[in-house]
C-alpha cells in the first residue's frame, strides 16, 4: 500500500444524462474493480482499500446518484438505474474490460452492487458484499421507508460543529482513525456559515435510496448473478442458507464500516485471496 497515493476525479454521464463521479486509483490489471459506498457516505469511505487495491488492479470508487459529487435528481432512483449507473463507470472509467469486472458494494451498496452484477450477467467476474447486500430490509426491519429513514439521523449535538462531527466518528475506533478517515468523514457533510454541519447527501436522495432498498429481494437478485458471490459479515445477520451459494466470511470488527476496521481482510476478499 502506498499512502501518498492520491485518487484523480472524473465524471461520467448516466444513461439518463446525469453526471455521476468516481475516484480513479489507478492500477492496470484486470479485471478492473468498482467500489460502491453505502447510504449517507461517499467514494472516500473505500480509501483504505482502495490503496491496498490498487497496488494489484485497475481500481476505481464511486458516487451514487444523489451523494458525494455526483447529482441529484429529483425522482429516478429504481433499482435498475441505480444498477446501469455503476455499469456506466465501470465502462467509462475503462475498469470493465474483456475479463469483466469486480463489483464490491458495502451496505446498500452491496445492493447496488448485486442490482448491476445480475444486469451485467457473463461480465462481472466476482460480486463481493461488504456487511450487507443479503438482507430483505422490509422482512427484517419490520418498518416502513420512513421510520427506517428518520433511525439515519444524526443527533444535534453531534452536527452543532465540524469539531463535534469529526470527534464523534474519530471516537467509533481511535485506533482506525487516520488522514483517509477525516476525508471520508468531511464529504459527508457541508459546514454552514454559522459553523454547524448538515448532511451533504440530499434528503430527497436519501429518500428515494432507502425506498428502492426496500424493493431488494435479495433471494431473486442473488440468484441471477453469475459471478462467485462473496459475503463479509461484521454487525449485520449472516446471510439467510436459503439464499444462493456464496461464500461467507465473518470478520467482527467494532462496527459496521469493515473498509476502516478490517481493510487487509476486505482487501484479500475482493482479490479473491481471502480463505473459504
Amino acid at each position: 500500500m502506498d499512502p501518498s497515493i492520491e485518487p484523480a476525479g472524473f465524471v461520467v454521464a448516466s444513461d439518463t444524462g446525469d453526471r455521476l463521479h468516481f475516484l480513479d486509483w489507478g492500477g492496470d490489471r484486470r479485471p478492473g474493480i468498482v467500489l460502491v459506498h453505502g447510504l449517507s457516505n461517499t467514494a472516500w469511505s473505500w480509501s483504505p482499500v482502495a490503496r491496498r487495491l490498487a497496488a494489484e488492479r485497475r481500481v476505481v470508487a464511486m458516487d451514487l446518484r444523489g451523494h458525494g459529487l455526483s447529482d441529484a435528481p429529483t425522482g429516478r432512483y429504481e433499482p435498475e438505474l441505480l444498477a446501469s449507473d455503476v455499469i456506466a463507470v465501470a465502462e467509462g472509467s475503462g475498469a470493465l474490460g474483456e475479463d469483466g469486472v469486480v463489483l464490491a458494494g458495502h451496505g446498500f451498496g452491496g445492493i447496488v452492487a448485486a442490482w448491476a452484477a445480475a444486469a451485467i450477467g457473463d461480465r462481472c467476474a466476482r460480486l463481493v458484499l461488504v456487511d450487507g447486500g443479503w438482507e430483505d430490509i422490509k422482512a427484517t426491519s419490520g418498518m416502513e421507508p420512513d421510520e427506517f429513514l428518520r433511525g439515519l439521523e444524526e443527533p444535534p449535538e453531534v452536527l452543532r460543529s465540524m469539531a463535534a462531527f469529526l470527534a464523534e466518528r474519530a471516537g467509533f475506533d481511535p485506533a482506525t482513525w487516520d488522514a483517509d478517515q477525516e476525508t471520508a468523514a468531511r464529504a459527508t457533510v457541508v459546514e454552514t456559515p454559522a459553523g454547524r454541519v448538515v448532511p451533504a447527501t440530499r434528503p430527497h436522495a436519501l429518500a428515494a435510496c432507502v425506498e428502492a432498498m426496500f424493493e431488494y429481494r435479495p433471494a431473486l437478485v442473488l440468484a441471477a448473478v453469475r459471478a462467485p458471490i462473496v459475503a463479509l459479515a461484521a454487525t449485520s445477520p449472516p446471510p439467510d442458507p436459503g439464499l444462493p451459494r456464496m461464500n461467507l466470511i465473518v470478520l467482527p470488527a467494532v462496527g459496521h464500516n469493515l473498509m476502516r476496521y478490517r481493510p487487509d481482510d476486505v482487501t484479500e476478499a475482493i482479490l479473491g485471496t481471502a480463505p473459504r
